[in-house]
């Protein structure tokens, strides 16, 4: 039933208007009332010219009533109805009427279609209502009736009672809410013969040749007509392969398919589903389940959908059924399923999770994983989509984006998109600048960089993890952090791994033999201020990756079980983010002793362990910051690619922390002396920043120069705040020594 039918609407390759089309059936419609209209007259005879007939009952009329045959017809005195023309022409192939369409696509019969005929009647021609009203001798019954139609359409009792049943409830007609039986308000509770024929509105809006969905779907549902190529999709070879091949079986079996498409957000999912719609020469009738609401419980929504989808000869596509909102989402969801199950159709659902039947009555489902495209794929994605904007990019950066960025076919198109219009902002403020105004503003091109495309790919990322961690904008180089040669080596190192590891574990082949680890877990070790944060920041800059603080100590929580949860909402946030996880105050959790001596001791192990266990599964970076190495055991140590010791800076690397940390534009005082800094202030560079931070608050308000004794007056407050001697004397001799 669903093949080879052409769209209710539209109709481009006809000719003829949509009424031109329908004439022919109302001329049959008004010879069919004439022949009743003159069956009534002979029936009345005389009576028939009565004053205010209609409105009361002449003992004449009973006579005649009750000398009648039971369910007998007043318009069989002029014997059988008349029939269609002999000599009408049909229509040429291609020209069919919507009416005809319309019994295509719900399997209705003749009957079935002069009952629609009937109805339509007053939608187009109001005289029709004076006809039906001398019909049924009463002034008030403008419609027809289910017993008008009958007499009408009947010649005798048995096909009066035989063709009740296409009126049924489970009748295609009112099965597929084409025709209501509407009772007649003047009664009550009035016997269905007494009830009046009703073309659905969305069907009289075909039959007379409009366009577009139903209304009452306008808001939850959108028809998409779509071109787009097969060929351009980037899905998994199984998908690419199998799903025209099912498809087209299930169209010429006319077969019920449900297709389950499950992965991330921006994985092709609907690019697949309208590609596959073109395939077939369909449209898609796209359902957005983040718009349903409570019309997810509702039956009669789903029939309008089902209705719409065979009026339109299109496929269904259910728009991520995660989306689903409201108090009971099962329920909602059950009752979708059961909508499809019972619907006999070709149906695509989307989701973010994978299929779980949960006692659904959809059987046969066909689940189909999108996941996010191997590096090659991704590589070729962003290859097409940067050519196509005509941006040239080498072949080690394009590889960068490729292996950073985890990215989603569409996610790789809008970050394009997004870097272009990004830089073409940037061309126009600096050609609206003071200093350009010797430049010809229409020579001066966007020129989309690396930097550009990789700020964009970051915007697609990390949505969900922002409502749980904190985002921190790296802005530390290698030229900022002070540290030992070894451990900057072992950080160049680190960096250098989250750079190959395409080539790695793609082109070497370790992805195969690993089922875990494929991320890089690092553990940061030192004492507070030691530079691990800032660390974290420069691996965050270098790579050109998003930077996520996480508090462990507010996630840490005392019921057991509480502290698993959190970190797994953690981790399931962060799973496409491409970002970089900072576990930060890990002291929280490692500072419970890993030596096993009561229960509280074994939890706080199963904790470790379990965070431990998701940095393994996350394939992104993720540090953890510490000063209690000496509490992880040499079991937990196994699971970490590198540990990085951050240690107290001498006085050699205090004097660089000092000279390092004031921005070039600042104003340096002659007399500030970073050695004496150095040797006297034995604090790490956390405190230092804080230290220079305030002087130069101090300067701003004092001359605007920063000198030692704005130096010595912000190590004093320094020492203050953490409960440390650094005594005035040991201030004056310090300011002394600089002078």
């Amino acid at each position: 039933m669903d093949s080879g039918k052409q769209e209710m609407s539209g109709g481009a390759e006809a000719t003829l208007s949509q009424f031109d089309a329908l004439l022919p059936e109302f001329k049959r419609l008004d010879r069919l009332l004439d022949w009743a209209v003159r069956g009534m007259q002979g029936t009345r005879g005389a009576d028939a010219a009565a004053p205010f007939r209609g409105l009361y009952v002449s003992n004449e009329q009973v006579s005649r009533l009750l000398a009648a045959e039971p369910g007998s017809s007043e318009f069989s005195a002029l014997g059988s109805a008349p029939a269609a023309d002999a000599g009408a022409e049909p229509h040429d192939a291609g020209m069919h009427s919507p009416l005809e369409r319309l019994l295509e696509a719900f399997a209705l019969s003749h009957f079935d279609a002069d009952l629609m005929l009937l109805a339509l009647a007053t939608e187009i021609d109001l005289r029709y209502e004076k006809l039906f009203a001398f019909l049924q001798d009463d002034v008030t019954r403008k419609r027809p009736t289910v017993e008008l139609a009958l007499n009408l359409l009947c010649s005798n009792v048995d096909e009066k009672l035989h063709a009740r049943a296409r009126l049924s409830v489970q009748s295609a007609l009112r099965r597929n809410r084409i025709l209501h039986l509407i009772p007649d308000s003047n009664q009550v509770e009035p016997p269905v013969l007494a009830h009046y024929l009703k073309l659905d509105d969305q069907i009289v809006r075909i039959l007379l040749g409009e366009s577009g969905l139903d209304p009452r779907l306008s808001v939850e549902c959108e028809l998409v007509h779509t071109a787009r190529a097969w060929d351009s999709l980037v899905i998994g070879s199984e998908s690419w392969q199998v799903l025209p091949g099912l498809l087209a079986h299930a169209i010429s079996e006319h077969q019920p398919l449900t297709l389950y498409f499950h992965g991330p957000r921006g994985s092709s999912k609907r690019e697949t589903a309208e590609a596959l719609a073109h395939l077939v020469s369909r449209d898609l009738l796209v359902v957005r389940c983040d718009r349903l609401g409570d019309k997810v419980a509702n039956a009669d929504f789903w029939q309008l959908v089902f209705r719409e989808m065979r009026l339109n000869n299109a496929l269904l596509y259910i728009s991520e059924l995660d989306d689903l909102r409201g108090a009971d989402n099962t329920y909602g969801r059950k009752e979708l399923l059961d909508a499809i199950a019972q619907s006999n159709c070709i149906c695509i659902v989307s989701a973010r999770l994978p299929w779980v039947p949960r006692g659904s009555s959809v059987f046969g489902v066909v689940p189909v994983p999108f996941e996010i495209p191997a590096m090659t794929e991704r590589e070729r994605c962003w290859q097409t989509h940067l050519q196509s904007q005509q941006i040239e990019l080498s072949d080690a950066d394009l590889t960068a984006l490729a292996s950073r960025f985890r990215l989603t076919p569409v996610q790789i198109e809008e970050s394009v998109t997004t870097a272009v219009l990004n830089s073409q902002w940037r061309a126009g403020c600096s050609a609206d600048s003071p200093d350009s105004s010797n430049t010809d503003h229409s020579q001066r091109a966007a020129i989309t960089t690396f930097a550009d495309l990789a700020a964009a790919a970051r915007t697609q990322c990390g949505h969900d993890l922002a409502r749980l961690a904190s985002k921190i904008i790296p802005r530390y180089s290698w030229n900022d952090i002070i540290l030992p040669a070894d451990q900057l080596t072992h950080l160049k190192e680190i960096c250098a791994q989250g750079e190959h590891r395409h080539i790695v574990y793609g082109d070497w082949g370790f992805d195969r033999k690993l089922s875990l680890g494929k991320g890089l877990n690092i553990l940061f070790s030192g004492p507070p201020g030691t530079g691990k944060t800032m660390a974290a920041e420069v691996l965050g800059h270098e790579l050109q990756l998003d930077l996520y603080r996480i508090d462990l100590s507010q996630v840490i929580n005392k019921y057991l079980g509480e502290t698993e949860k959190n970190l797994d909402r953690i981790f399931t946030a962060a799973e496409n983010s491409n970002a970089i996880l900072f576990f930060d105050e890990a002291d929280a959790l490692f500072g419970k002793r890993s030596e096993v001596r009561d229960s509280h001791d074994r939890y706080a192990n199963i904790e470790i362990s379990y965070l431990l266990q998701k940095m393994e599964e996350y394939q992104g970076i993720s540090i953890l910051a510490t000063n209690l190495k000496q509490n992880l055991d040499e079991a937990f140590m196994r699971r970490l690619q590198a540990v990085v010791e951050f240690p107290f800076p001498d006085e050699e690397y205090r004097r660089r922390i000092w000279e390092s940390i004031f921005p070039k534009e600042a104003p340096i005082g002659a007399d500030v002396r970073f050695d004496i800094l150095a040797k006297e202030v034995r604090l790490a560079g956390g405190n230092i920043k804080n230290m220079a931070l305030v002087a130069a608050f101090h300067a701003a308000a004092d001359g605007g120069t920063i000198r030692m004794s704005h130096l010595t007056q912000a190590a004093h407050r320094e020492h203050q705040k953490i409960g440390r001697s650094w005594s005035e004397f040991e201030s004056a001799q310090a300011a002394a020594a600089g002078a």
